[in-house]
């Protein structure tokens, strides 16, 4: 009922954000993650059919209903095999990153739109200039705070995959702890809230 309540509440700027995210910036993000691989060598995303930007091919359902009612969420994984890596150290540390860079690439070119629509918005903030300057404002916040979502080191979050490969590669044990209750804590934090305070 709380998330439900909240998602009631929000503008519907904000809910029209978490749509534009989720049919385009999720599947960039995504897309990033299959292309970066591509360039090491990797090539399993491409074989799939995930090297493109149609969302049919990336978002997930669940993640995507998560995505509209917290602000938080996630597409379907590409498939990446390190082991097909030129550099598989490199390569999966830089096909990691590939998609938080993505969501700050689209949160920049937000921005930049903030300041190309805000004159006429401060000049005649009418409804149509204040709706496109709020729906841009939501745009950039959710893409940056998609990044920093996808960084914490849990699975199957990107910064796991970082983690994991520059701090526990030989502490199997850890690992596996972390990987055996990932999931149940990114569920706890975006459906607690936890993480859209100070948004």
């Amino acid at each position: 009922m709380g998330i439900l309540s909240n998602f009631m509440n929000l503008n519907r700027y904000e809910i029209l954000a978490r749509i534009v995210i989720i049919l385009l910036v999720l599947p960039l993000h995504e897309f990033a993650h299959g292309w970066v691989a591509r360039k090491c060598g990797d090539d399993p995303a491409e074989a799939a059919g995930r090297l493109t930007l149609n969302p049919l091919a990336h978002v997930d359902p669940f993640g995507a209903v998560l995505l509209l009612l917290t602000g938080f969420g996630w597409a379907k994984p590409v498939p990446i095999n390190p082991a097909r890596m030129n550099h598989p150290r490199k390569g999966i540390i830089w096909t990691s990153l590939a998609g938080p860079l993505s969501n700050l690439l689209a949160a920049l070119v937000g921005v930049v739109l903030m300041q190309i629509v805000f004159p006429f918005y401060y000049a005649d903030p009418n409804a149509v200039l204040t709706g496109i300057y709020t729906l841009l404002y939501w745009f950039v916040a959710i893409n940056i705070s998609l990044a920093v979502f996808n960084l914490i080191p849990v699975p199957p979050l990107d910064g796991s995959h970082l983690f994991n490969d520059l701090f526990l590669k030989k502490n199997l044990f850890v690992s596996r702890t972390i990987a055996r209750y990932g999931m149940g804590i990114v569920m706890v934090l975006s459906l607690t809230g936890i993480l859209g305070k100070g948004l």
